[in-house]
């Protein structure tokens, strides 16, 4: 019920923020409405579709932190009240530090996957929180790792970056489902008096499918950073650790991933086989495999 709610909050944000824009963009620059007697006004569905699918992404973003506390049940930790916890907010303190990043909010939730991910709209307002199944697992070597990767993804914008590149994607493909659904509409089903059956079916088909081969490239751009996340984890805290933070995941990975779907993209641990397969196109983490070669030939100069 909880990842329902959170859903359906960011989709309202996501409407009433669009209706406001919209509307201010058609007043301010004489924006017609996108469906006329002569079809498809191609400017005010390119401004359509731009508003909408960039908004959605920025209004998830300034949510990140918010919901992924909520769907994850993190608690952050203001006051230690252990030596772990005390050893956690030093770690991250220092790693931030070294960075030239403001101290991150750091919190524990509870699942016993060995996992971790790093969230927020502003590299100076994260938050990086672990399971409490990675510190009952784990090293307090591979937990540094661990927390130096969420710190590379901090440092190095990741959640800004995915989150544009999302959008300016949802965009592409509102503008280009809604030319096809116009053209099935027009050149198929012969509606000549505005948009029909034909136009709406089309569309929403096309928004499937096209959203499903997009994908593929935010995934792509999803697994570049993990890369280098794991670099600037090998950088803060040593390539030995790093690569033995990626082991000890792989228990992990045979397992079906414990994280909300909304939080998955951004846990260090993806649930994920092994292995080249078309599903890998599509998953948001490399292989532990490819990651572990790849720091294998890393070296600091390269970073």
């Amino acid at each position: 019920m909880m990842r329902i709610g959170l859903f359906l909050l960011t989709n309202l944000a996501v409407l009433i923020v669009f209706s406001i824009v919209f509307g201010i963009l058609s007043r301010f620059f004489g924006l017609g409405a996108v469906h006329g007697a002569g079809g498809l006004n191609i400017a005010s569905l390119a401004v359509m579709c731009g508003v909408y699918g960039m908004l959605g992404s920025i209004v998830s973003l300034f949510l990140s932190k918010w919901m992924a506390k909520r769907s994850t049940g993190t608690v952050v930790i203001d006051q230690p009240k252990s030596t772990m916890e005390k050893w956690l907010v030093e770690t991250v303190a220092k790693q931030a530090k070294a960075v030239n990043i403001d101290m991150p909010e750091v919190g524990i939730f509870d699942n016993s996957q060995p996992n971790a991910f790093a969230t927020g709209w502003n590299k100076n307002k994260a938050l990086v929180a672990v399971s409490s199944g990675l510190l009952h697992s784990m090293t307090p070597d591979e937990v540094e790792a661990v927390l130096a990767h969420e710190i590379g993804h901090v440092a190095n914008g990741d959640m800004v970056t995915l989150a544009l590149i999302q959008g300016v994607v949802n965009a592409f493909v509102m503008f280009f489902a809604r030319i096809i659904g116009s053209f099935v509409d027009r050149v198929v089903f012969k509606n000549e008096d505005g948009p029909g059956i034909g136009y709406f079916v089309t569309s929403i088909a096309m928004d499937i499918l096209l959203g499903f081969l997009a994908s593929a490239i935010v995934m792509w751009f999803s697994r570049q950073r993990e890369f280098r996340a794991d670099a600037m984890g090998a950088k803060l805290a040593g390539r030995d650790k790093m690569i033995g933070a990626l082991n000890a995941l792989r228990p992990a990975e045979a397992r079906p991933d414990q994280m909300p779907e909304n939080m998955q993209a951004f846990a260090i641990a993806s649930g994920q086989a092994q292995g080249f397969s078309i599903a890998n196109l599509f998953r948001s983490h490399p292989t532990l495999d490819d990651r572990i070669d790849a720091l294998k030939k890393y070296s600091p100069s390269k970073s």
